[in-house]
């Protein structure tokens, strides 16, 4: 089939006001570039004019200023899912310009299936290759693209030019069959192949090609940063000891990692321990440590949804694909992130938490309980599930006014019951057949900055009664006294005696 092939501008013409689209791509990498900035365009002339512009926007995570950037500052977006990280996103969520709704990310696909989100318009598939009978090599982020492709009524492809067609036989791309009808997925290795290396797609539902040349512009971490190698080493002192001490499999287990400079302090930590074996990774985001630890071999296979390279990394994994080729397989994030295989493969979870309480309850998506940062993304499709799950955050920020150890989290994203080590720069708390009293003692021990401790023990000394010592009243004060005078320090638990 001979496909149309048009400019960005073109295509944003075709999207009406109200429509619904889903994207390719987990985090930047895979997601679209071009046609999404002409359609913020096009909505800020229609803003101009006076009449109405928003769409709808499914994703598979978190994209990048081309899409949520853009579209936000146009205040184009109506409805938002499953995921975001981007300022100008953010500011429109916390003040209801946009109705965006939080999900773990191995459901998003299938409710989309289940009908739950209503009818697809339009799918935007960045593509590193097409054939005229509809198979797409994707580019280095899979997300939901194929539910979103199957659904869509019509289909743009971005066709990348800055993607290598060495991609192929990169990806592994499945649809699962829907209950009452679904098998078990049978991965029983992080390196098990179980789809096709390509997205197959109906062509007569390709409206339009534009081409681009671009990389995902994803920056450089910053140099890991004392605090963040605190944590990275206390996580991987505490792998070796379960691992000395028989509670991890000789063979070990597979890995997964959150985003971000404590995660990847973490994996560069896990790249220079002599004394754990090589490992292989069963994720939803590998960064740009994980390439290095490839390259070394202490990383034997990368499983993932993404692979969320800067763009001097990425520009080294093309260089060098072939020696990556048989390392690295990209699959659906309902696969990436699914629960069966996460509890199977015996995945041992690392996420990082906004802040944590003393009972070992975690914060991941909310400032002071109100204000959404970026959403639960995938630690609970891990956390859940996994062998051991692992959160860790700083002890305290912005100059030690925030305590990220509060006697109570302000938004509860994940529970005591599936939380099961908890590690700051200060120390391993290990909640495991912890009773609440005895996770809050060991929890102000081993993670609370020592500015802090006195403070929660004077909370510990207000409960009375019950199972878990809580003074509701109270619980909150560390949040109360930042709102009022910008520092938690300047909590007073002797009011509530």
């Amino acid at each position: 089939m001979a496909f149309n092939y048009m400019t960005a501008q073109e295509a944003a013409e075709m999207i009406k006001d109200g429509d619904t689209i889903g994207l390719s791509g987990f985090t930047a990498p895979g997601t679209p570039k071009v046609i999404t900035d002409a359609l913020a365009e096009k909505a800020t002339r229609e803003h101009e004019a006076g009449r109405p512009f928003k769409v709808n926007l499914f994703t598979g995570a978190s994209t990048s200023d081309h899409v949520d950037g853009a579209l936000s500052r146009a205040n184009a977006i109506n409805m938002r899912a499953p995921y975001q990280n981007v300022p100008d996103l953010r500011k429109r969520i916390n003040c209801h310009d946009v109705h965006y709704f939080d999900r773990h990310l191995s459901e998003m696909a299938q409710e989309m299936r289940y009908g739950f989100y209503g009818k697809l318009d339009y799918a935007i598939i960045e593509a590193a290759d097409i054939t005229p009978d509809g198979e797409v090599i994707l580019g280095t982020g899979v997300g939901n693209v194929p539910t979103y492709a199957m659904m869509a009524d019509k289909i743009f492809i971005e066709l990348n030019e800055a993607l290598p067609s060495s991609l192929l036989g990169m990806h592994d791309v499945v649809l699962l069959q829907d209950p009452p009808y679904r098998r078990e997925i049978p991965i029983y290795a992080a390196n098990d192949r179980i789809g096709s290396p390509v997205l197959k797609i109906d062509p007569s539902k390709v409206v339009g090609i534009v081409r681009n040349n671009m990389l995902d512009g994803v920056k450089p971490f910053t140099a890991v940063d004392e605090v963040s190698q605190q944590i990275g080493s206390n996580v991987v002192r505490f792998l070796v000891s379960e691992y000395k001490a028989g509670r991890l499999p000789k063979e070990f287990l597979p890995l997964q990692s959150g985003v971000g400079n404590v995660a990847n302090a973490v994996l560069y930590d896990l790249g220079e321990s002599k004394e754990l074996p090589n490992f292989m990774m069963y994720t939803e985001v590998i960064q740009d440590a994980v390439l290095e630890l490839l390259k070394k071999g202490k990383c034997t296979f990368a499983s993932t949804c993404s692979m969320t390279f800067s763009d001097d990394t990425e520009r080294k994994l093309f260089a060098d694909i072939d020696f990556f080729h048989d390392k690295i397989l990209m699959r659906p994030a309902e696969i990436s992130n699914n629960p069966e295989v996460i509890r199977r493969l015996g995945v041992i979870a690392m996420n990082t938490a906004l802040e944590a309480d003393i009972f070992g309850s975690v914060n991941s998506t909310h400032v002071l309980g109100t204000k959404m940062m970026n959403g639960i993304g995938g630690s609970g499709d891990f956390t859940r599930n996994a062998y051991l799950s692992i959160f860790s955050c700083p002890s305290v920020t912005k100059g030690g006014m925030i305590s990220n150890i509060v006697p109570m989290v302000a938004h509860p994203d994940h529970s005591e019951h599936s939380v099961d080590i908890l590690v700051t720069d200060q120390g391993v708390a290990d909640l495991r057949h912890k009773d609440p009293e005895e996770r809050a003692k060991l929890i102000i021990e081993k993670c609370a900055h020592p500015m802090y401790k006195e403070l929660l023990w004077d909370y510990m000394k207000l409960g009375k009664g019950g199972q878990t010592p809580c003074t509701l009243k109270a619980a909150f004060e560390f949040h109360n006294a930042f709102n009022e005078t910008g520092d938690m320090r300047n909590a007073a638990f002797g009011k509530y005696c």
